[in-house]
């Protein structure tokens, strides 16, 4: 069962807890069957690789490793606060997510 989660890729978001708290980084990717998002410069590892075409001495990595969901809160583009995230139907039926404390729209419009 794939567990919903409140932030997209491309947000901004705000380490609320846990080791990195207080940092702030872009979502790059959400793994929704973990509940896990992977956030630029949060949560670095090193991970030992072997010989291969791309990396031809072999050796350690760092990349980033994912954080639970809840350890996130989105930043409102409006306000510039983190937020928890509602949801507003529009009046051509749109489903948008919403900041909290200003109401306004965190997704981005096309």
């Amino acid at each position: 069962m794939r567990a919903k989660v409140h932030v997209k890729k491309g947000d901004t978001v705000l380490v609320a807890s846990g080791k990195y708290k207080g940092r702030v980084g872009k979502v790059k990717a959400v793994l929704p069957k973990r509940g896990a998002v992977i956030v630029e410069g949060v949560n670095i590892v090193k991970k030992a690789v072997r010989v291969s075409p791309q990396h031809p001495q072999g050796g350690f990595v760092e990349q980033e490793a994912p954080l639970h969901a809840s350890k996130v809160r989105p930043i409102c583009p409006a306000c510039g606060k983190p937020t928890r995230v509602r949801k507003k139907f529009l009046e051509d039926g749109r489903k948008i997510r919403v900041c909290a404390k200003c109401g306004g729209s965190l997704d981005v419009e096309e």
